[in-house]
């Protein structure tokens, strides 16, 4: 039996600066995470599958979703529609499971607001420069010179919101910064407030102190 709540692990960064390597790694290496599929207005490409990289739904059902609650966070992005669907995060964290976030600041910001704000774990990625950075989305050769531009220039205000994260990492080694952002899940899941068994733990510490000593046991509230 799982003895703690899953917490909600949100990675951001500018495009480029390693998030995605990082987010596959830790899906790979790390069972009791799973990723959180967004809901997207935009097209699917070729290749993509439905629940598997993005939940397709049309910018009505999108609205709809928004109106009545079920998403987490949302945003627009590059004339499209983004957010996260509520019931598959909450049945992960009461399970025990973790789950993974790869979002822009707008989306964080959203997620601590919520209502599962206390699961959160927010962690912002830095490249080790602004000419690496654009070195890195030219060699991915994905995109056309316009899209470059537009991700170059959405990482300056990206890179503002850095002070609203409680962890900040730079990517200047993969295997270091990984090795970064497990030591702080490390550290998070062993939270008190995170693990089901302190509170019945100490109460029963209590109680024995009572018996052993006829003393009021005084335990937990």
């Amino acid at each position: 039996m799982r003895r703690r709540r899953g917490i909600l692990f949100v990675l951001s960064s500018p495009s480029g600066a390693g998030k995605s390597t990082l987010t596959r790694r830790l899906l790979d290496t790390d069972p009791d995470f799973e990723l959180s599929i967004s809901a997207t207005t935009r097209a699917r490409r070729a290749g993509e599958i439905e629940g598997k990289h993005y939940f397709f739904v049309s910018r009505p059902e999108f609205e709809r979703m928004v109106a009545q609650d079920e998403m987490l966070e949302h945003a627009e992005v590059f004339d499209n529609r983004y957010g996260t669907p509520r019931a598959p995060v909450e049945n992960a964290i009461r399970s025990g499971r973790d789950v993974l976030f790869d979002v822009d600041w707008q989306g964080a910001q959203q997620l601590r607001a919520s209502d599962l704000g206390q699961s959160v774990v927010q962690v912002f990625i830095l490249p080790p420069s602004i000419a690496e950075l654009e070195r890195r989305l030219r060699a991915r050769a994905q995109d056309s010179e316009a899209v470059i531009a537009r991700r170059m220039a959405k990482a300056r205000d990206e890179i503002s919101h850095w002070a609203e994260y409680p962890y900040v990492l730079v990517n200047d080694d993969m295997d270091r910064c990984f090795e970064q952002m497990t030591t702080i899940i490390a550290a998070e899941r062993l939270r008190w407030e995170r693990q089901s068994w302190v509170f019945p733990k100490v109460n029963a510490l209590y109680e024995e102190f009572g018996r052993r000593h006829g003393q009021d046991n005084g335990g937990c509230r």
